[in-house]
């Protein structure tokens, strides 16, 4: 029996390397090599599970606990997944009892409202909400106010403004999970806007994408954002007309 391997090699494999994206695969005939195509089937599963899976609400409450933070819940309008898939306007806005309940705890004049939505990957948020964070802490000055955290669920970026503009807050933060791609199902979102309220558009934000240990570490994100955070509230606004300099400030 020959040792020689069916599959043929793809000479542009060393640069498999340099990404998680999938190319120089080889060949076996004329199709992909059996390990490949089970790596995609298994990859392409986990991004499904990543956006069905329900967020563990009460384990992530008690992590935000133990790091002292004011923990408080929501939903959105989509009262369950298949509805939140198909209608993304109900998971931008509300739920009614929930606005009800956070407008009695309000809290006038906080600085930031952080929201901690589920988004299209609850595994994106169960990983790496809480220590972000903690790596965000100590980058902001210590007067700095919060309103309670916010673990919103079948939520969607928008969702933000509603809660935030219930607090009276300044400046939201949202911590979302990101679309699942085959090669990252737990990708973590941040998305700022400065006083919040609803009818707020995308170009009115600021966004960091990827947030994870195999994309932008924690405390890298962390310093992203509380430079953005600490300039929104310096100079009253985000999206287009704050560029992200952060770099600038870390080169010197």
């Amino acid at each position: 029996m020959s040792d020689e391997s069916p599959v043929t090699p793809n000479p542009w494999s060393q640069w498999r390397s340099a990404t998680p994206a999938r190319l120089a695969l080889g060949r076996a005939g004329s199709g992909m090599p059996t390990d490949e195509t089970l790596r995609f089937g298994w990859a392409h599963a986990m991004a499904r599970d990543a956006i069905h899976a329900a967020l563990d609400v009460d384990a992530l409450a008690a992590a935000l606990a133990a790091q002292r933070w004011e923990v408080a819940h929501a939903r959105s309008r989509a009262e369950d997944r298949t509805e939140y898939l198909r209608r993304p306007d109900l998971g931008r806005q509300l739920h009614e009892d929930d606005a009800t309940r956070l407008l009695a705890g309000r809290r006038y004049g906080c600085d930031v409202c952080v929201v901690i939505g589920d988004g299209l990957s609850s595994l994106a948020v169960a990983r790496h909400a809480v220590p972000l964070l903690a790596a965000l802490r100590s980058q902001l000055p210590a007067d700095t106010r919060f309103a309670p955290v916010v673990i919103a669920t079948q939520a969607r970026v928008a969702l933000a403004d509603e809660i935030g503009e219930l607090f009276g807050a300044a400046l939201s933060v949202m911590l979302i999970g990101e679309r699942p791609g085959l090669s990252s199902p737990d990708s973590l979102g941040i998305y700022l806007t400065h006083a919040p309220k609803r009818g707020r558009h995308d170009a009115e934000r600021n966004c960091i994408s990827n947030v994870r240990p195999e994309g932008l570490p924690y405390d890298a994100a962390a310093f992203k954002l509380a430079w953005l955070m600490r300039e929104s509230l310096r100079r009253g606004l985000t999206g287009v007309d704050l560029k992200d300099e952060s770099d600038l400030v870390a080169l010197r």
